[in-house]
């Protein structure tokens, strides 16, 4: 989890509280939202050159550890 807070921030005064990497305006819902379109690492890398690989790579990490955390409640 370390290596994702590295890489991930959320603060209330950038994107509403979005977890975005981190000094970046780029939220994590961003890079998921292009990966699923289709766009590679290189396509995403090339497109915005302040994101690195391992800022992708967390992203993943980030949204996979949260995916953990999800429980459906009956009502």
């Amino acid at each position: 989890m370390e290596e994702i807070l590295a890489h991930i921030s959320i603060d209330p005064e950038v994107r509403f509280g979005k977890p975005c990497i981190r000094g970046t305006r780029i939220a994590v819902s961003d890079v998921l939202s292009w990966l699923a379109s289709g766009m590679s690492h290189e396509e995403i890398l090339s497109d915005f050159p302040v994101i690195k690989e391992s800022d992708i790579k967390a992203v993943l990490a980030f949204a996979a550890q949260r995916e953990t955390f999800t429980r459906l409640l009956a009502a």
